[in-house]
């Protein structure tokens, strides 16, 4: 009961539901306001409709983002109106205008996400116009009324989203420390006797990926307006700032700590070390559960829990190896027992003080691993909105392209069919409605959208016929159907079906509002849903681009940007051993800076190729090419990142870094991203061999390992 409790409280305070509320209001106040008061229920219908457009651009993120978005949003969706109102009472023009919106508007996902937002948001208002023929005279007010919807919700969204600055600020960091929580539990499962590695391993790494997404949506909204003296000062500032640093840290840990799961479970058996070091990671999650809860109510963390228990039984098991002899035996386990040991207590003293800083005490100070000033910018996330990214991909090898060519298409066979059958005619735009919101740019998204689609429709149907027929007074069915589109609204970004399911239900007792004689509107909408689907479908195949043509760039990025990584990693240190380790030193803050950057690169840039990589495994088994060669350029890379941190933390912590390492890890630059198979590796130096340095010796074989791995299989996949 605990944990379902926990689970209401967790979607009642994130920005899910927060968000479904501004974008519910908002569109539902045009329609109250203009109907409600002045009885004009038509024109309040049209201006809510500018207002859901909009509100479909209105995600998470920066306020100055998103007023400019949303803006853009408003202005694009009035020509919108115009244009398909302008040809809505000529058959031949109506085409014209669908055909070439559809082609435009879906070229608008070269701008990345908000481009495919507001793409489909001026598509959404453009089918919702097409609904009824207007004359000229019609259309001025139409438009208008339409962008007056939009603009106010643009302007009330923001007016809202300035009051609620801190709001939205906390609980964009609950949800990156809620997937930090989930990564951490994913960690701890590889510790499981029973689990299958593998299985366990790509449960890992999709989480990572997410929580990578959720980590630099995080970052775009706490390092925001960081600079001045006054949010310097502000506690509740200095308390996100704090959070977002050490949730970093706590991922710096454990990437660091690539871990050889299998040859621990080999080597240790069903040794209790194991189940120490899974139950201390889980005890830590659920701690950070619930912190990240408490940041999202905006209260401190009481009810706390401690790893000290395992901490202490897995320091007696590590001794009892000492007594036993396996660093003799087998030294790279006790070194990597050892390891994770020492970074279980480095990430549970950071647990520690991240539940001291929901507490808010006055003389708490933030915390300067990276100076809080202008070079932040580095860290957000830029949107470029130039012309020639539209025009540069106006050619058939464009996956943008294709996916435009391919919405047109679809988007013409609905109007064809709703003009050829006159059954389907009167509620024709339904269809193409479904055709709009179902496909997407990926082959493996458009099938999952369908089937969630279809499904979700039909449940919706079945649920909204159940509710107005069972119900019959009309201010519950009113109070129910704004509850309905709220929690609808909330649920767009958690789950898909349960959205699209709930938002039929909502847009069938609005119909049923509007109008309550109606005797078909389930049924029809049941039937457009069906066609939209089939027609989705088969279009699906036409001109597709499937993910194997991204991997073998998206593989090269991933090990370039582990290359880089390594790079700064050693300008960091050279940087630090001119200086004499002077914090103070522009220089070494600069390199600091650098390989801070340098890490969330690799971070995004492995993020991609998971993310693209497990979309290319939901395709058609024909379309998949070269699966076992990415499958372990995904492994080595997790693995690359892992044991370029563990090396460069451990070189940064020792007071004379050894030259001859540093000198190794610098001649295995060139390699990474090299195509010529004969390509060798240099020997590891003979101190690393003879266990010079202990600490040094299994990172670095890993990593040698590692590069030389990726070097294979990415000459294999790009010959």
């Amino acid at each position: 009961m605990d944990i379902s409790i926990n689970q209401v409280r967790r979607y009642l305070y994130s920005h899910h539901f927060y968000s479904g509320m501004r974008r519910a209001t908002g569109t539902l106040l045009p329609i109250m306001v203009i109907g409600g008061l002045f009885g004009w229920y038509a024109e309040g219908l049209v201006a809510t409709f500018g207002a859901l457009c909009v509100a479909f651009i209105d995600q998470p993120g920066p306020h100055e983002h998103r007023a400019r978005e949303m803006l853009g949003g408003a202005l694009l969706g009035g020509v919108t109106v115009t244009i398909t109102g302008l040809a809505s009472s000529h058959p031949l023009l109506i085409w014209f205008a669908v055909i070439g919106q559809c082609f435009f508007f879906s070229m608008l996902s070269v701008y990345g996400k908000k481009g495919g937002q507001i793409g489909f948001a001026c598509l959404l208002l453009m089918t919702v116009t097409m609904h009824s023929p207007l004359t000229a005279d019609e259309v001025l007010l139409h438009t208008l009324t339409s962008f007056g919807g939009g603009l106010f919700y643009a302007v009330f969204s923001y007016l809202v989203s300035r009051l609620m600055t801190m709001r939205e600020k906390e609980q964009a960091l609950s949800i990156a420390l809620f997937a930090t929580a989930e990564y951490i539990q994913r960690r701890a499962d590889m510790y499981n006797l029973e689990s299958d590695l593998d299985t366990t391993y790509r449960e890992l790494i999709t989480c990572q990926s997410d929580m990578i997404e959720k980590h630099q949506a995080a970052r775009d909204m706490v390092l925001r307006g960081l600079t001045t003296d006054t949010t310097k000062k502000d506690p509740r500032r200095i308390m996100l700032w704090n959070l977002f640093v050490e949730m970093i840290a706590i991922l710096d840990t454990l990437v660091a700590t690539r871990t050889d799961y299998a040859l621990l479970k080999k080597t240790l058996g069903d040794a209790d070390a194991l189940i120490f070091m899974r139950d201390a990671l889980y005890k830590m999650s659920l701690e950070i559960e619930r912190i990240a809860l408490a940041v999202s109510r905006d209260r401190p963390v009481r009810r706390r829990s401690s790893v000290k228990a395992e901490l202490r039984a897995l320091e007696f098991e590590v001794q009892v190896m000492q007594e036993s002899g396996l660093p003799t035996r087998e030294p790279d386990v006790y070194r990597l027992c050892v390891e994770i040991l020492r970074r279980l207590r480095v990430n549970a003293r950071i647990v520690d003080r991240m539940a001291e800083y929901t507490r808010g005490s006055p003389g708490t100070k933030p915390i300067q691993s990276v100076d809080i000033n202008n070079s932040l910018t580095q860290f957000l996330s830029r949107d470029q909105f130039r012309i020639g990214m539209l025009t540069s991909n106006l050619r058939l090898d464009s996956p943008i392209c294709r996916y435009a060519l391919r919405i047109t298409l679809a988007a013409g066979i609905a109007m064809a069919v709703s003009t050829l059958l006159p059954v389907l005619a009167r509620q024709g735009f339904w269809i193409l409605l479904t055709v709009l919101i179902i496909m997407k740019p990926g082959f493996a998204l458009t099938r999952q959208r369908n089937g969630f689609r279809l499904l979700g429709t039909l449940i919706g149907c079945a649920v909204a016929f159940g509710i107005l027929y069972s119900v019959h007074d009309q201010t519950l069915l009113f109070i129910m159907m704004v509850l309905i589109t709220i929690v609808g609204a909330s649920m767009i970004q958690v789950n898909y079906m349960a959205a699209s399911t709930l938002n039929t239900t909502a847009i069938l007792m609005a119909f049923h509002f509007i109008d309550p004689g109606s005797s078909t509107i389930i049924a029809d909408r049941a039937i457009d849903t069906f066609v939209g689907s089939v027609i989705c479908f088969g279009c699906s195949y036409f001109l597709p681009w499937w993910e194997s043509q991204f991997m073998p760039s998206l593989a090269k990025a991933a090990v370039m940007a582990n290359r880089a990584y390594l790079q700064s990693g050693l300008q960091y240190l050279d940087a630090r051993s001119q200086s004499g380790i002077d914090p103070t030193n522009p220089q070494v803050g600069q390199a600091d800076l650098n390989w801070r950057l340098a890490r969330k690169n690799v971070h995004v840039a492995f993020s991609n190729f998971a993310s693209a990589f497990y979309r290319m495994m939901l395709e058609p088994e024909s379309r998949q090419k070269h699966v076992a060669e990415f499958n372990n350029l995904l492994i080595q890379s997790h693995m690359l990142a892992s044991q370029i941190a563990a090396v460069m933390t451990t070189l940064l912590s020792m007071p004379h870094p050894p030259e001859v390492v540093i000198q190794h890890l610098d001649s295995l630059l060139p390699s990474f991203g090299s195509l010529k198979p004969t390509d060798t590796l240099a020997p590891l130096p003979k101190e690393i061999l003879e266990h010079t340095y202990p600490e040094l010796t299994y990172p670095m074989k890993q990593l040698q390992r590692s590069v030389n791995l990726a070097h294979q299989e990415l000459s294999a996949v790009q010959a």
